[in-house]
């Protein structure tokens, strides 16, 4: 006589269904392009803002406005940005601007868990002068980490020093591909679509907050940013 089977823990393939799908949710990555052709979207601080045609592509120029502003007090907010976790893409290029002085050099970068007033952040940033520069220790600070406003690059670079800065080739006013992984306290920098990471920082010093995301740029630069993608 066959054995009866109880068929009562047996799923149906609606329930795989709706488990498979659910679990494809759960690790579902959206990504959007944001948009640098609204002023009505952007919070200048210290800088002047146009769109422009730049090397054929459409591009928001970033002007330092306010030479005698201190560093990280220059910023783009991009209000309709809430960033934690999550992939930020970006095309930038950075050049001194006229009559910069001599220690410009081009800095241009993304910040990012930005307060609503710009007054804390997190930051990578390129010194786009500093990739083929002769001098081999100018080149060793061709991209930096700073936090700011209790972490900027002086004192990083005095009390841990080579950890939060490294080297990648760059060439001033060309179009940079930049690409910013951010996980809890970690990020990765990568430059020039490369697979592997240009700068890493194990402890970003403010921890695992959130806030909008922001075009970076330093004393003296003419900067242009196009194609800023997120991913979260």
């Amino acid at each position: 006589m066959a054995r009866n089977r109880s068929v009562t823990n047996i799923p149906t393939l609606a329930t795989l269904l709706f488990v498979l799908s659910a679990a494809s949710g759960l690790t579902q990555v959206r990504t959007r392009t944001v948009p640098l052709d609204h002023p009505d979207d952007l919070q200048t601080r210290n800088v002047k803002t146009e769109v422009a045609t730049y090397k054929g592509r459409q591009a928001l120029r970033v002007t330092d406005d306010a030479p005698t502003a201190g560093d990280g007090e220059r910023l783009v907010i991009l209000r309709k940005t809430d960033f934690q976790d999550g992939t930020i893409e970006v095309d930038l290029a950075g050049e001194p601007g006229p009559g910069a002085v001599e220690t410009a050099r081009g800095f241009v970068g993304v910040a990012f868990r930005v307060a609503s007033d710009g007054s804390k952040y997190e930051c990578l940033y390129l010194r786009p002068t500093n990739g083929r520069a002769e001098d081999q220790v100018r080149r060793n600070h061709s991209v930096q980490y700073i936090s700011f406003p209790d972490f900027p690059w002086q004192r990083l670079r005095k009390e841990f020093p080579e950890k939060y800065e490294s080297y990648v080739d760059l060439i001033p006013g060309e179009w940079t591909k930049v690409r910013i992984e951010v996980q809890g306290d970690k990020a990765r920098l990568y430059v020039h679509g490369a697979q592997q990471p240009t700068l890493v920082v194990n402890d970003l010093k403010q921890g695992q907050g959130h806030g909008a995301i922001a075009l970076w740029v330093g004393p003296g630069t003419v900067a242009h940013f196009a194609n800023l993608r997120i991913s979260t």
